[in-house]
Formats: C-alpha cells, structure tokens, sequence
C-alpha cells in the first residue's frame, strides 16, 4: 500500500515543475520576434540561423503599466506646435550633416553600427569634440574601453575640450545617473551593446538588455530634448546586431562602411526620420584622425599619364553623389584548363556575365584567357552602370589597346548585348565634365529631355558592337 504522504508530494513536485517550465521565459528570434518554448539553432518563421535567444523580460510578456498617469501637457492642434525646437543642429563635420539631414535633431537617438575597426569610436569623438568647442556640454559614455584609452585617442585626433567629459560605465543606471549628474546637451554612447541592467536578466548584448539599455536611453533623450549617438556593432553579414526592435526604436541609422585596407569610409543612413536615406558621407581614416571627403571622386582614379590598354572610366552614384571610378582589367594567356577569374571591387557574377556576353555577341575569344579585374582606390562598384566600362576594359586589354584619353562609359549590358540606360544620366555626366574628361558612351535614349554638359562630347550607343565601334576598336 503506497504511502498518501509520498503521493502527495510527488505531485505537489510535479506541478511544480510544470509550473518553472510555465513561468520560464520563451526564447525569441531577434529577426522577426518568433517565439519557442525551447532553444533552437534555427528561426522557425524567418529560418536564420544562430537568432533564436531566450527572452528574460519581465512578465513573459504582459503588459507591465495598466494605470493611467497624469500627461505632462495636454494635446494640442497640430497648427500650434513650434516646430523650431525640431531644427537640426549641424555636427561641424559636413559629411555626417550631408547624411543626416542638416544636422541632429534636439531629443534625436542615432545608430551607429559598423564593422570593429571601421572607425566609428574615433569618428564620434571627433563629433563630440567639435559639438564641445561650440560651448554644448557633452558626455562621452564608453563601455569598451578605459578612459585612458579614449583620452589617448583624443589627444591624437586633437579633440580635446574641457566642455567633453568622458566616463567609463557599463551599468545603465550609473550611466543615467551620469546624465542627471552633468545635464549634457549630447550624449555619446559605446556602445549600447556593452551597457546592461541589473534590473533586467541576461548578459550584457542580449535580447532583454539591448531592449532595455535602448528604451532607457531614449526616455532620457525624449523628456530633456537631448541627442543621442549610440554606438552598435554588426553579425558576421553586416547587419545591426542585436534584436530588430532597436532599429525600429531609434529614429536615425547609418551604417559605417569600409574596407579594412583601405582609407575610404563610407556613411550611409539606412533610416532617418528627419532627412534622405539616399545620401553618402566620404570619409578619409588615418594615424591623424578622420576627415570628411567633399571631392572623393580622385582617390578611384589612376594618376598615370598616358592610356594603358585595359583601363576605362565610369561614374557611379552612391545615393545621390556621382563618382568618378577607374575600372582596370587584364586579360592573359591562361596556362591551365580553367581560366582564372579574379576580381577586387567588382562582383565577380557580373565580370563572368559581361565576359560571356562579349564572347557570345562580339565573338570575343575569352574561354582561354585569365581575366583580372579591378578598382582603383579601393572602390566598390555594384550598380550595373559599370557593365559598359568593364566590357571596355576587358576588349582594351584582349586587343592591347588603349582607349582614348578623356573617355567615360556609362551603361548597363543585357544579355542581348544591348545597353541599357540608367538612372541619373546627367548628374554622372556633369560630374564627368567637372573632373575634365571630354568624351563619353552613354545608353542609346539616354539624352532625351535634356542636352549634355559644356565640354563634353557624348556619343550614344544602343549595343555593345557600336561602343566597341566608336572607340575605335
């Protein structure tokens, strides 16, 4: 006969199992806000893999405020609010301006996410110099790194004010007190992956802490009118990190790009509530510091005197801006049964696209050839514009001769062997114009409805055998 008493307890136990089990919170998808009782390696709606974590907020989920609070001021018709205290301020650095919009605005929370080592640390301390030698006070929160590093820093890049206070804090509620404590007409950030609660579970980085370190930070921003720069870092594919609620939560996000071996910078605003998300900002990274390109366009062009065989010109529009790009091709005798198709700066489908359509449609002996391609300066080109001067290049190269001096190719290659044309004609050729280049191969149409730069002598060509014509190939 079994003993009640055990009986008893064993299922007082089970049920309290089952009720951990209940009460434990899910896990989620950063992606796309998917839940599961249970970790899994991949997102059963959205299938990413490595985005599913467990979410440590407060409730599982219900709602935490139910009362109602007294309003701070009572709503207003839409005619009556002063829109000035919405004006941006200018940064001092012209490039970040160009990207947000003419400024940032008071009470604004900005995203800055790029690669580790990219440059976004020294850049925004760069800003927050500028903005501290304009009389603002500003605080510099940095959770990465000590307070002597970043001192190190700023004595290098010259950023030093005693309107900048600096602070080395990873606690969220230090770092509010931080702000109550100064009254900062900014504040900086680095970064909000770095910063956690003791209120909320979980390490700093994760689901619940990003969420809350967000959320903070912007109640802050809102009720004092003060901008916010918060630095995040980015995966392994160049996406934000972190749960996608950030990105929505902040009004601004612009993306810092570059090539590890190259100087350039690029910033580009993925979401901006205030201004374009079409606009790129020019930076140049070195031992001095970071300085902002307003004429990037001769870093992507070669110095060399006289034309070499395998060279042509383009220009590119990253957002808005034209830039002019040296495309480079080298086409030799292939000593293996696979010929070697090797690119830097270019997308290397489209080289093989561009290659067999020259060899299909112009009778281009190409299959035993090594093909190399390549931009100047370090330039990535992924618009299609650049398919004429790549296929250009690549017939200069294979003949051994050079193109004529002064020459820019703007198009796309179809399959056909037609040009296509594209978008922002006249603003690639005006700038051509500007950089003195006298002769240009533009889409057959691509002129209709307005004339060509002075200086400039466009000829138009509808496929690939009258481009190759008019150079005289």
């Amino acid at each position: 006969m079994s003993d009640p008493a055990a009986t008893v307890r064993r299922v007082t136990s089970t049920t309290v199992k089952r009720a951990d089990r209940t009460a434990r919170p899910p896990f989620r998808c950063t992606e796309c806000g998917w839940t599961a009782t249970k970790w899994v390696g991949r997102c059963g709606e959205c299938q990413a893999w490595g985005t599913v974590a467990e979410d440590a907020g407060p409730g599982g989920g219900a709602p935490r405020t139910v009362a109602t609070a007294p309003t701070r001021a009572p709503a207003r018709p839409i005619d009556e609010i002063d829109v000035e205290t919405a004006r941006a301020r200018p940064t001092g650095v012209d490039e970040l301006d160009r990207v947000l919009g003419g400024g940032i605005v008071p009470g604004a929370v900005v995203l800055l996410a790029g690669e580790p080592g990219v440059g976004k640390s020294t850049l925004l301390l760069d800003v927050a110099a500028r903005a501290a030698r304009t009389g603002r006070r500003v605080l510099y929160v940095t959770g990465e790194e000590s307070a002597a590093q970043v001192r190190l820093r700023a004595g290098r890049i010259g950023a030093l004010d005693p309107q900048l206070l600096l602070a080395d804090e990873t606690d969220l509620a230090t770092v509010l007190g931080h702000v109550e404590q100064v009254q900062p007409d900014l504040l900086v950030l680095d970064s909000v992956q770095t910063i956690a609660s003791a209120a909320i579970e979980g390490t700093a980085g994760g689901v619940a802490q990003v969420r809350e370190v967000t959320a903070a930070v912007i109640a802050a921003a809102k009720s004092r009118d003060m901008p916010v720069v918060l630095v995040g870092h980015v995966t392994k594919d160049g996406s934000v990190a972190g749960p996608r609620t950030l990105e929505h939560l902040v009004d601004v996000v612009c993306q810092f790009e570059g090539e590890r071996h190259s100087r350039l910078r690029m910033l580009r605003a993925t979401k901006n509530r205030y201004g374009p998300t079409d606009e790129v900002g020019c930076f140049d990274l070195s031992e001095r510091g970071i300085v902002g390109l307003a004429d990037p366009s001769g870093l992507f062009v070669s110095q060399a005197q006289q034309p070499v065989p395998g060279t042509c010109l383009t220009v590119t529009l990253e957002g808005r801006r034209p830039l002019a790009t040296e495309v480079q091709a080298l086409v030799a005798p292939s000593a293996v049964p696979n010929p070697r198709r090797t690119t830097s700066g270019i997308d290397s489908s489209r080289l093989a696209m561009v290659l067999a359509v020259l060899q299909r449609r112009l009778g281009a002996r190409l299959a035993d050839q090594d093909v190399y391609v390549s931009t100047v300066g370090g330039a990535r080109v992924v618009e299609p514009a650049a398919d004429l001067a790549l296929a250009l290049a690549a017939v200069s190269s294979r003949e051994n001769v050079a193109l004529p001096r002064g020459l820019v190719a703007i198009g796309e290659v179809g399959l056909a062997g037609e040009i296509r044309t594209v978008s922002g004609v006249g603003r690639r050729l005006a700038e051509a114009a500007r950089l003195g280049f006298t002769r240009a191969i533009v889409p057959a149409g691509a002129l209709d409805g307005f004339t060509a730069p002075d200086g400039i002598s466009v000829v138009t060509a509808s496929d690939l055998a009258q481009a190759v014509g008019a150079v005289g190939m």
